[in-house]
């Protein structure tokens, strides 16, 4: 075995650089004439049944309103009932034929069995299903007394993804349905203090390229990797160390400094255009892809420009930041920040 091993440390390197050589321009070339193709014959959702979670806010509420413009039905949860009804009711003022509400924490497996069933039931069919549903936190993991305080941000963010996908699928594989998930350009790029939500993007970006695998051809699998978006996360909402969910808008310059936010609407509509085009990979802003190269090829460089900008001296504060030093000095914030997060204002029920 070991002399096996030997042999392959020695062979496939360079067998795998010239193979890559051989067939990787006609292999994009292919992939260019299939988005052609997709770009031209997209699919029409209008009369679909879409399932959305956390859509109560932020990307969610967009998906919905953006679905609703195309003529799909929606099924939409949250755990904000009120909002969840006032979305609704915009949706179907935007053209949304049907729309049913279901409150639902999608970190109980009993609440998302009970949501699948429950828009199954009421439509007869399932088409796609929108894992958006999320949370995040803002802590140095060392300064957490209690680690798990910090678990409903794996419950949301990953198990929830579990347990939906889980129930959907059976629906899905009946309609050659599609599944959108929300991951993050957060699964790679390593932003100090969201350790533990970051770690939670990269497990559903692992979770749903295994499924392509085990679902095969029957169900689409959309990864969304948006960067910073327009939405109550980059209005300044994250779980403490303590556990509690609290609004800072200085820990949020802190955290997102000098990167420009793109509108949630602009977000929305190139999520749900790229799923309709059937393409494996969404990221927003579509310039944020560069991060994921960099993060290939130049991890040190992006691991020393975040501890430069985002890190602080021991015992120093977040927003000592270098990155919201400048954000301060400049009032980048009026040209890089859309006005609706730089109220202090969140949508509660």
């Amino acid at each position: 075995m070991d002399l096996i091993n030997m042999f392959l440390n020695l062979v496939a390197p360079p067998f795998t650089f010239f193979t890559l050589l051989l067939l990787w321009p006609p292999y994009q070339a292919f992939k260019c004439f299939i988005s052609f193709l997709t770009f031209l014959f997209h699919e029409n959702v209008a009369g679909k049944v879409v399932l959305i979670t956390g859509a109560s806010s932020g990307i969610g509420e967009h998906l919905a309103y953006e679905y609703a413009k195309r003529g799909a039905y929606l099924a939409i949860s949250a755990r904000r009932e009120n909002r969840l009804r006032m979305v609704a009711d915009r949706a179907l003022e935007l053209g949304a034929p049907d729309v049913i509400a279901v409150r639902a924490d999608v970190s109980r497996v009993d609440d998302c069995r009970r949501f699948v069933e429950e828009t199954v039931n009421h439509y007869g069919r399932l088409d796609h299903v929108v894992n958006n549903a999320g949370i995040s936190h803002v802590c140095m993991l060392e300064e957490v007394d209690d680690v798990t305080n910090l678990r409903p941000v794996m419950d949301i963010n990953f198990w929830g993804s579990v347990y939906t996908t889980r129930f959907a699928a059976p629906h899905l594989r009946n309609t050659g349905g599609k599944i959108i998930a929300l991951s993050s350009s957060a699964s790679w790029l390593p932003l100090p203090r969201m350790s533990v939500y970051n770690a939670s993007k990269a497990a559903m970006s692992a979770l749903f390229e295994t499924l392509r695998v085990e679902l095969g051809s029957d169900i689409h699998i959309t990864i969304v990797t948006p960067g910073f978006i327009e939405s109550e996360l980059t209005q300044g909402k994250y779980l403490a160390r303590d556990g509690k969910l609290t609004l800072d808008q200085d820990i949020r310059d802190a955290q997102v400094g000098i990167v420009p936010v793109e509108r949630v609407d602009s977000c929305a509509r190139a999520i749900v255009n790229g799923a309709c085009r059937g393409e494996r990979y969404v990221t927003e802003p579509k310039w944020f892809r560069v991060t994921y190269w960099l993060k290939v090829f130049v991890p040190e460089v992006i691991e020393w420009t975040n501890r430069m900008l985002y890190m602080t001296s021991p015992g120093e504060p977040a927003y000592e930041a270098t990155t919201k030093k400048i954000l301060d000095m400049t009032g980048a914030h009026r040209i890089l920040y859309p006005e609706s997060i730089q109220t202090p204002e969140i949508k509660t029920d």
